[in-house]
């Protein structure tokens, strides 16, 4: 079941940048969608529960496609390309095992504790 996620996960991310080539996104979209959302992780400066909070805000893809959809509804370029590149990460995330926080700490996601090979 484990690869089968990780498949699915990765047809979103090669969705994302197919819709970033479709918009004709500039070379570093394709870092924001590497690394951008991962400055949420500054959050956890305030403690779990706000670490957390940030972070999850940042890599929710419910987030990603409401502004991918208001940036379609405004006709908007920027807030589309900043959905997509969240729901690009955040799909890519997944893929390698990292889902959204608990307030327990960085390592315990929705997808089991990082690092724990039994998952």
């Amino acid at each position: 079941m484990k690869r089968l996620v990780q498949i699915e996960e990765l047809c979103m991310l090669a969705l994302a940048v197919a819709a970033l080539v479709y918009l004709n996104g500039d070379w570093w979209m394709y870092l924001l969608l590497v690394l951008g959302p991962d400055i949420s992780m500054l959050g956890y400066l305030g403690g779990n529960k706000t670490g957390a909070f940030c972070y999850n805000l940042f890599h929710h893809k419910g987030v990603a496609i409401v502004l991918i959809a208001l940036g379609g509804y405004l006709k908007d370029n920027t807030l589309m390309i900043a959905g997509i590149i969240l729901f690009g990460h955040s799909s890519m995330d997944r893929m390698f095992g990292y889902g959204l926080k608990t307030n327990q700490g960085f390592k315990f996601t929705h997808l089991g504790t990082i690092g724990n090979k039994n998952k």
